[in-house]
């Protein structure tokens, strides 16, 4: 039996009275979850909306009780880190990570940064020690796989793409995806939606299937994963 983790941050709902202001990247995300749950019905399911429900920002107390050791932090401290430690008990327990997300303003929303804020944290997530040199990070997890599902307004943010150089959602959760202890990762990206065109619609349809096929893949495989 495994566990999947699955992230929603788009500030859309998935169901709205005019469907045009449904979310994407959530109904995608959907498409693979449904599919998944399917095929593996015993499997425990986890889910997050942060982006209806989005976690509180870290602030400088909680870098202090980050920084305090365990055995001398104050009930305070304990209470501003709780949140942290429990969405960090859902991704070390996970097997596999689905993570949906539009892109705002070329990046990931605030509120799935705020997520990652509160659970890419020393001593939980990563290590850090400098006798590494140059690289004195090092995570602690590991053997995770992640399904980031994308949506955006624009196209061509792909290498050598036209947009190549504008995109940073992709490239950011490739980075911080590192200390969730994720070692594969599958891409699926919807684009266009600005456009509404054909070619939207088109790759609404092939995310769609991509998710379907991969969500039926991985579910007869990540045991060996």
């Amino acid at each position: 039996m495994s566990k999947l983790l699955h992230i929603d941050s788009s500030v859309r709902a998935i169901n709205n009275l005019n469907p045009e202001h449904n979310s994407l990247s959530k109904s995608i995300a959907l498409r693979f979850v449904d599919v998944w749950n399917d095929k593996r019905p015993k499997d425990e399911y986890i889910y997050r909306d942060v982006g209806v429900n989005p976690p509180e920002f870290i602030t400088q107390d909680w870098i202090g009780a980050v920084f305090t050791p365990d055995e001398k932090r104050s009930e305070d401290q304990k209470s501003i880190l709780a949140l942290s430690d429990e969405m960090i008990d859902e991704v070390s327990s996970s097997d596999i990570i689905v993570i949906s997300s539009p892109m705002y303003n070329y990046g990931m929303p605030a509120q799935l940064k705020a997520w990652f804020d509160q659970i890419v944290r020393i001593n939980k997530t990563f290590s850090f020690d400098l006798s590494r040199g140059d690289f004195p990070l090092q995570p602690i997890l590991s053997g995770k796989t992640l399904v980031t599902i994308t949506s955006s307004g624009e196209f061509g943010f792909e290498k050598g793409g036209v947009r190549e150089g504008s995109g940073h959602l992709a490239p950011h959760l490739r980075t911080l995806s590192k200390y969730l202890g994720v070692e594969t990762t599958y891409e699926i990206a919807c684009e266009y939606q600005e456009f509404g065109d054909s070619r939207h619609q088109a790759s609404v349809a092939n995310a769609l299937n991509q998710a379907e096929v991969l969500a039926s893949e991985l579910s007869t495989s990540i045991s060996t994963l």
